[in-house]
């Protein structure tokens, strides 16, 4: 029996037309070098049979790419075909997990992460916004200060209104009342003395309440008795805080220490109320000015933000009165020693 013989015809490779219709279709087989092996050999596939293939490969009629959006191979030989080449390869972007090693892919262009830059500098530990904040805390202050003994100078030489506040002490105690609202509306409302410029407004209150009070109280002294107290405070003051600001020793940990200080003094004051003692009263203007020198170290170093307490930049307020009350209350304690000393 003979077996009945065929023809082949092998389609070129990259040809767009389709084979004849009097002839079977086969496809074209390789050898097993890549070269065309007999026909009815099992088809072998070359070297690069996997690789991504052009249009038009392997005898593969490609389809043209019409506007309608129909999928298939684009022809190149169709004038419609416009090539679109694969983007190059790029890096991942910032950020990027590696769901094997868990690590974190930083780019190189990107800005390194917070925990490992050195560059970032928040609050008190820049040196700018340090030297901003001192500056305008002692700016506040000097104005604060200036009010208080114009004041005092006022009450102390002007012999008519020395006269009228010691005739009419409600004046004493209404100022002594606006002191205290104040002081508590700055003291427990941080969005009022953080908010410009209430903040200013509820500070000015605070020193014009202050400063009458101070003025009432020299009034009730002679003016040499005042002009020491001045003189004596402003050198005690200066002298700490410039030791402060020096000092490598850190006041603001012993904070809690010097309030129940505070708490002591204050009922030893009771105890002078009670007892009418000369002695007593000495004692306690003398141990009052020591406890509040020390709140001016504290409250100084404070601001200067190297120790292991700070006050925030936008403390500004409350750090010129936590400086200002520590200033007022060693002048008024100093006035009591040189007062009840001279008689």
């Amino acid at each position: 029996m003979n077996p009945e013989k065929n023809d082949y015809t092998s389609v070129e490779v990259g040809a767009s037309q389709p084979p004849a219709f009097h002839h079977p279709t086969f496809p074209v087989t390789f050898g097993e070098h890549g070269g065309a092996s007999a026909p009815g050999a099992v088809p072998y596939p070359p070297p690069m049979a996997f690789a991504p293939a052009g249009p038009g490969a392997y005898g593969v009629t490609p389809k043209p790419q019409g506007g309608g959006g129909s999928a298939g191979y684009v022809n190149p030989n169709y004038p419609g075909y416009t090539a679109h080449p694969a983007p190059p390869y790029s890096p991942p972007a910032s950020g990027f997990v590696d769901s094997y090693s868990g690590d974190v892919f930083h780019n190189e262009e990107a800005p390194p992460p917070f925990h490992d830059n050195d560059d970032f500098d928040f609050g008190l530990d820049n040196k700018s916004i340090r030297r901003a904040f001192i500056r305008k805390v002692y700016l506040v202050l000097t104005a604060q200060l200036l009010v208080t003994f114009g004041f005092v100078a006022v009450f102390t030489f002007v012999g008519e209104i020395k006269g009228y506040v010691i005739r009419n002490l409600w004046t004493y105690l209404l100022a002594y009342g606006v002191f205290l609202v104040s002081v508590c509306v700055i003291s427990c409302c941080g969005n009022v003395r953080r908010q410009h410029p209430w903040n200013l407004v509820a500070l000015s209150i605070l020193t014009l309440s202050m400063s009458y009070m101070v003025g009432v109280i020299a009034s009730f002294h002679d003016t040499e008795s005042v002009i020491m107290a001045v003189g004596i405070t402003a050198v005690v003051c200066f002298t700490v805080i410039i030791f402060s600001m020096q000092t490598k020793y850190d006041f603001t940990s012993c904070y809690g220490v010097l309030f129940v200080c505070l708490i002591v003094l204050i009922l030893f004051s009771i105890l002078c109320i009670i007892f009418q003692s000369m002695v007593l009263q000495i004692v306690y203007a003398g141990l009052g000015a020591l406890l509040f020198t020390v709140f001016l170290a504290v409250d100084t170093q404070l601001l200067l933000g190297n120790k292991e307490l700070a006050l925030s930049p936008e403390e500004y307020v409350f750090a010129a009165l936590n400086l200002y009350t520590d200033i007022i209350n060693i002048f008024l304690y100093i006035l009591a020693i040189i007062g009840r000393a001279r008689g």
